[in-house]
């Protein structure tokens, strides 16, 4: 009986023993995150840039990313048209055009017929400049971003800084209630904010402008990274396929930048060097406003603007492009250097994505005996509105083509008491009997299209009543609006245009790689996850569940 008794006190004792060592699972007095977030955005990176220069790359900069963090391998956007403006509203909004307004890089008042460019605002002055490249502001948004919530979440103690040489790639991830936003004046070759934001400059901007280093990089001239004949991913130099920079006779190194300044500081937007300066600003940032130093975690939204610049003037297959990357590459190892240092490696957590990828160059395609070829939009415009004329005895009752969508001249049409299904309809049968286009379907009917699901969702997800065309334009697949014979472009639903790369790295960050499919509009899903903070208010993503650690 003694047995029996010690036996029950030694096991009850052990179960004591062993419930004290559980580990808690109830939440700390703080919750855990990180410093600082970081959210760069490569503007017209396209997914496979990962890969295609991958060898050469360091081991600091896209290899860290990919070989210490987590990437999402299939991640595309779901919605058109695939531009600037939308691609970083969706990144930071979890939104699409359809919920979040911001319906293309500019984008027509369907009841007034004025044009609109995505951040403009009248209402605002320039702060930095004399010129009116400050008049800008978020108010066309209608939704919230992951950097308002995390505002919101934290009492507006949070800090979120928003760079970019673009004004929209500076603006609209910043959010509302940002503490400043920051793009490139090429009147005066400054970095510039509006009164939206704030009266004056910090000094350390002011600083930062006076070391003119716009200059520096400048009077450095473009010349490849390393031997140009190793840059075996790219065509050769001198092809004609690329477009000039102005007062240069042949599309080739040296770029002599040195010798072009004198046009204008805005030279630096289509060299590398703009990427290097934007990662410049954002380590004066950091340092500056002590971000990740604060009680609760700071946003610092960058965007890098040159890669589509660069891209457009000389398209995918270009060596300039390749030496871009290896130049950016560099760059972003530089920086993540300098975050390990000031903030601490593991105490911030990065993201790196795009606003949308880039097409190859039709002729380019075309020499290599796959089909492609240009949209000559003002020419069908023209043309269609000559029919609708004779029809209906009204003038110009096509708008435009802008964000390959037919834009109708409503005010005209309901001045005139024109049937708006009737023109549609010509509109529709018109467009159809042109080679280049796929399809083409009535916005409104968008459920009743002989189309695959995956577009009709994306052709839904990117109408906005109020501010998107009535009729939307599918070109088959290679073709482009267009006119120019050099370069590239973008918009599309294609996977040139539409699947983009998503790297996550840092704190909370798990280590590996997904190829199930994931979406532009699960970014700021996770990001809020991660920061167990609340999703943007027109949120339709989902967290990334294997991202998170």
């Amino acid at each position: 009986m003694k047995f029996k008794y010690l036996f029950l006190f030694f096991t009850l004792t052990a179960a004591a023993s062993f419930a004290q060592k559980k580990p808690k699972t109830t939440i700390s007095n703080q919750l855990p995150r990180p410093k600082l977030m970081v959210g760069l955005v490569v503007d017209q990176m396209r997914w496979d840039y990962l890969y295609r220069y991958y060898d050469r790359y360091q081991t600091g900069g896209f290899k860290r990313m990919l070989n210490e963090g987590f990437t999402c391998e299939n991640t595309n956007i779901d919605y058109v048209p695939t531009v600037t403006a939308a691609g970083h509203t969706c990144i930071y909004t979890g939104s699409v055009p359809a919920i979040h307004g911001i319906a293309g890089n500019d984008f027509i008042i369907q009841a007034t017929g004025k044009s609109m460019y995505c951040t403009e605002d009248s209402t605002v002055k320039t702060v930095g400049s004399t010129s009116n490249a400050g008049e800008m502001s978020p108010r066309n948004l209608l939704t919230t971003t992951i950097t308002d919530e995390l505002r919101l979440a934290t009492n507006f103690r949070a800090k979120v800084i928003g760079i970019a040489l673009k004004d929209r790639g500076g603006i609209l991830p910043a959010g509302h209630t940002a503490n400043a936003a920051y793009w490139f004046d090429d009147a005066s070759g400054n970095w510039i904010t509006s009164t939206y934001y704030l009266k004056d400059l910090p000094t350390w901007v002011k600083n930062f402008n006076s070391k003119k280093l716009v200059e520096k990089y400048l009077k450095q001239d473009w010349n490849t990274l390393y031997p140009i004949n190793t840059y075996l991913q790219s065509e050769p130099d001198n092809n004609k396929h690329e477009g000039l920079f102005n007062g240069m006779a042949t599309p080739t190194f040296p770029i002599k930048t040195s010798e072009m300044m004198g046009r204008g500081m805005g030279l630096i937007r289509s060299t590398p060097y703009g990427n290097s300066l934007t990662l410049d600003l954002a380590k004066a940032a950091v340092e500056n406003e002590a971000l990740g130093k604060n009680t609760v975690t700071d946003f610092l939204a960058v965007s890098l603007s040159s890669t589509d610049y660069i891209g457009h003037q000389f398209g995918p297959n270009a060596i300039e492009i390749e030496d871009t990357y290896l130049r950016l590459d560099r760059d972003l190892a530089s920086f993540f250097t300098y975050l390990d240092g000031k903030v601490g490696k593991g105490n911030y957590t990065v993201f790196l994505t795009a606003d949308h990828g880039a097409a190859h160059n039709p002729n380019f395609l075309l020499d290599h005996e796959i089909p492609a070829g240009l949209w000559p939009g003002s020419t069908i415009q023209r043309d269609l509105n000559q029919i609708l004329e004779n029809k209906y005895k009204v003038k110009r009752l096509v708008l435009g083509f802008g964000n390959y969508q037919v834009n109708l001249n409503n005010v005209s049409i309901q001045a005139n008491k024109l049937d708006i299904d009737a023109i549609k309809k010509d509109c529709i049968q018109f467009l159809l009997q042109q080679n280049s286009v796929a399809n083409a379907v009535d916005q409104d009917k968008i459920q009743e299209a002989s189309l695959p699901e995956a577009l009709r969702s994306r052709i839904t997800n990117g109408y906005n009543r109020e501010r998107s065309g009535a009729i939307q334009v599918i070109l088959k697949p290679g073709w482009y609006l267009g006119a120019g014979l050099t370069g590239t472009t973008h918009g599309t639903w294609n996977p040139y245009d539409a699947h983009i790369p998503l790297v996550f790295m840092g704190w909370g960050i798990s280590h590996g790689h997904l190829q199930r499919e994931t979406h532009m509009t699960d970014i700021a899903a996770t990001v809020a996850a991660l920061l167990h903070i609340q999703a943007p208010n027109g949120c339709i993503g989902q967290p990334i569940a294997e991202v998170l650690r």
